[in-house]
């Protein structure tokens, strides 16, 4: 069975869904490819582990959480695994190449294909796919926009220098 919910952030609603253990999406409504919930799919807001995945949620938007613990269960290639295990190891308010995540996963001529499979993410926010940029520095592809993809960075510099840590 698959289970979802809506979350309103501060950057728009988002979809979370579950399979009823693990969290295995989490969507922006207004993604160029919206996911849609399908005909079996059962919304409930306190299937395991929406409510603290919402409670995650808040506290990242209010700047008290980095780092999210939450069970995930992200189906994919075994390539994107390791790309999205990559992304969970770029520090909160950090930013990373597309060309230096495929150094750091052993393949670094794969950069084109980091980006496919960063942008496949299918738990973004929460698997920081925003944390990755051009190797120019500049914001390249977000599935959300590339304004929430600069909200998010700009929050997270923002609460880091809060704590007196640089950007």
């Amino acid at each position: 069975m698959i289970y979802f919910t809506v979350y309103e952030s501060p950057i728009q609603t988002l979809r979370l869904v579950s399979d009823g253990r693990s969290l295995i999406g989490l969507y922006m409504m207004s993604e160029k490819h919206p996911l849609t919930s399908q005909s079996n799919w059962v919304e409930d807001e306190s299937v395991t582990p929406f409510p603290s995945t919402k409670q995650q949620l808040a506290a990242y938007f209010s700047g008290t959480l980095t780092e999210f613990d939450l069970p995930l269960h992200l189906q994919g290639t075994t390539f994107q695994q390791k790309v999205w295990a990559a992304l969970q190891t770029i520090p909160y308010g950090a930013t990373l190449s597309y060309g230096e995540l495929a150094q750091q996963i052993g393949q670094p001529q794969a950069s084109r294909a980091v980006g496919l499979a960063n942008g496949r993410n299918p738990v973004s926010i929460i698997v920081p796919c925003h944390r990755v940029i051009g190797a120019n520095g500049k914001l390249t592809g977000y599935g959300g926009g590339i304004e929430r993809k600069q909200w998010l960075l700009n929050h997270e510099c923002f609460m880091r220098m809060k704590l007196s840590v640089t950007c």
